[in-house]
């Protein structure tokens, strides 16, 4: 009976373990699919969300738009991989006094981004997923006053 309750006690112990170094062995490189730049039309202009290589442990991302030969810079990004952890961190102009916002990573698979920060008053959910290899989906979510909101971009690469 005793080692029934260690080998219990030990695999529970376990699988708690790997699930909080979920990123241990988790590599930028599972992102690559997002490099390049990245386009949606809309009224207001064009949006362009462009992605590169910074370092091995940093993605550097830019946001902007352009209409009519003028180009306005939205927000820079980085995606970063720091003490076995991936946050992706926006700098938006004009917003939260031009300081950066932390996302944590709650997936990141081949396929698939997703990034939260529950404190952020919005959004607090920001994905990306990848359809092809030059077709993305990024969303932002999260609720406002008790409203829940949410804004999908259906991009396309460009480059």
């Amino acid at each position: 009976m005793k080692t029934k309750i260690f080998l219990y006690t030990s695999l529970v112990g376990f699988f708690l373990l790997s699930s909080c170094n979920a990123y241990k062995n988790v590599n930028l490189s599972t992102a690559d699919w997002l490099m390049g730049t990245w386009e949606i039309k809309s009224s207001k202009g064009v949006l362009y969300e462009t992605w590169k290589k910074g370092s091995h442990n940093e993605f550097d991302g830019k946001s902007y738009i352009i209409k009519d030969n003028d180009t306005l810079v939205l927000e820079t990004i980085q995606l970063i991989n720091e003490s076995d952890r991936i946050f992706y961190i926006p700098t938006v102009n004009n917003q939260n006094e031009g300081l950066p916002i932390r996302f944590e990573a709650k997936t990141f698979a081949k396929d698939s981004l997703l990034f939260e920060n529950q404190e952020h008053d919005f959004p607090q959910n920001i994905s990306y997923t990848k359809i092809t290899k030059d077709s993305i989906v990024a969303k932002i979510s999260g609720t406002v006053n008790g409203e829940v909101r949410s804004q999908t971009f259906r991009m396309r690469r460009v480059r």
